[in-house]
């Protein structure tokens, strides 16, 4: 077995630099003639990598076209679509029964598709598994023959700068191959689906790309390809393979995805929030709402507090918190670490199941505009205007009129908001309202928690001197 000790490692770097020196000047004296073979070998070596990772994967990848129901009987061979048809993609086959895994954008709302292997062969697939909420599908064909596949890696072992390679059906080019680099990892600010962690690469990614598999230069898929940002240039998503196989296997078994559930409203703590509450930013994730008979509820959270870890694990974006609650299943013990009042505490937390029009989070306060006045006029809440409002709280202050102009206009509140409290105080009343305002100090700012159509968030107001 060979070593490569530090000199060893050396000289292989010096061959790779001069390597690079003998491509742009490879005949500019006898001494680099003399070494061109040993960097001519190097980068034919590289070369060799990338080729037979191609040849390896590139029969695993296949084309993907919705069908309508009227288009293909059971039995039926499917029928010939154009190279351009709208709404191809690809897909890629990850076991020898015929299971492929692509996006749930690319089969849309079809039962069956079209499925086109690397030799031509087609098949009618059975779409048996879709969560939007991941933008995975999963497909069955039923093959005559063993089919080729391509295993699974492990994305949380994907760094940023390691080679990528993308093998898809961009504009109806089948099984293109493009390479790249990882370019980012965790960008769940995307906006694409509700759980986002996607692995950003350079490796270009074109419409017909969706659904088709990323690599490592080892052949293993480590992300599904997903998304481009429209008129950029190197910048494409993929879902990391570790989501797609959660997902993948719950379709597997129960044809749907079962995600834990907390019960709270969340928003993003921002440099004025932490300010308010004594934290840093990005400490943690401010809880805005606990909902009644939830698991949160019954493990004592409330509204002001501060998750900081789950289980242990730092969680800084409402994004990072959602995802790692639904990524557990309904009834596992997790142990939140809380702030609270500046002060931590764990929590542990009996995880509830997720229905589909469950809340997961509230709205966001929009970024501070500097103002010299609150500009928003409140009045008690009475039944007549709960009703009007569509509010369900018997106790707040309402917010009647906003100002044009004012900070709580560029805040973002509204006639019909409902105050619940005024820097961490509850209030019930205009009275109570205007007396904890008065108490703001000069130069201070006033935190307001605020529910809406239901919603809570919180807001942090500049009040002008009198």
């Amino acid at each position: 077995m060979k070593v490569w000790g530090p000199h060893m490692r050396q000289r292989r770097l010096g061959w790779m630099v001069l390597a690079s020196l003998l491509l742009l000047e490879p005949f500019s004296s006898v001494a680099h003639a003399a070494e061109e073979p040993t960097g001519i070998r190097l980068l034919e070596e590289i070369q060799g990598v990338f080729v037979s990772l191609a040849d390896r994967v590139k029969p695993a990848v296949v084309n993907i076209a919705p069908v309508s129901a009227s288009s293909a009987k059971p039995g039926e061979t499917p029928r010939d679509r154009g190279p351009n048809n709208p709404g191809t993609g690809s897909g890629v086959i990850v076991d020898k029964e015929g299971l492929i895994v692509t996006n749930n954008h690319v089969v849309g709302d079809a039962k069956e598709v079209e499925v086109r292997l690397s030799d031509k062969t087609k098949f009618l697939g059975q779409v048996i598994g879709r969560d939007p909420d991941t933008d995975i599908a999963i497909v069955k064909i039923t093959p005559t023959t063993e089919l080729p596949t391509v295993p699974f890696g492990d994305s949380s072992k994907v760094r940023v700068g390691q080679w990528v390679m993308a093998v898809g059906n961009p504009f109806a080019l089948d099984r293109t191959v493009t390479v790249g680099v990882v370019s980012g990892l965790e960008r769940d600010a995307v906006r694409l689906s509700r759980y986002e962690a996607f692995i950003q690469t350079d490796a270009s990614i074109n419409p017909g790309n969706s659904g088709g598999p990323l690599f490592n230069i080892k052949g293993e898929v480590i992300g599904i390809n997903t998304a481009i940002i429209n008129y950029a240039q190197g910048i494409g998503f993929a879902i990391p393979s570790n989501m797609v196989q959660q997902v993948v296997g719950q379709l597997r078994a129960r044809g749907k995805v079962i995600r834990g559930w907390l019960g709270v409203g969340i928003q993003e703590v921002t440099a004025e929030l932490a300010g308010k509450f004594g934290i840093k930013e990005n400490e943690g994730v401010l809880v805005n709402d606990v909902f009644e008979n939830e698991p949160a509820a019954r493990a004592g959270l409330k509204p002001g507090d501060i998750i900081a870890r789950v289980d242990g694990r730092r969680v800084e974006t409402p994004a990072g918190l959602s995802r790692a609650v639904a990524g557990l299943t309904p009834g596992t013990k997790i142990e939140l670490d809380v702030i609270r009042n500046g002060e931590r505490r764990a929590l542990t937390v009996d995880l509830g199941e997720r229905k589909e029009d469950a809340v997961v989070a509230a709205i966001p306060s929009p970024p501070p505009t500097p103002e010299v006045k609150l500009g928003l006029n409140v009045q008690d809440l009475t039944p007549e205007l709960a009703e009007k409002f569509k509010i369900k709280d018997q106790k707040g202050v309402l917010v009647s009129k906003v100002d044009a102009g004012s900070v709580a206009q560029e805040q973002g509140l509204r006639e019909g908001d409902l105050i619940k409290e005024v820097n961490r105080q509850g209030v019930t009343s205009a009275e109570e309202f205007k007396a904890a305002v008065a108490q703001t100090k000069k130069g201070e700012s006033v935190l307001l928690r605020v529910v809406r159509e239901n919603r809570a968030f919180y807001s942090v107001l500049s009040p002008r001197e009198k």
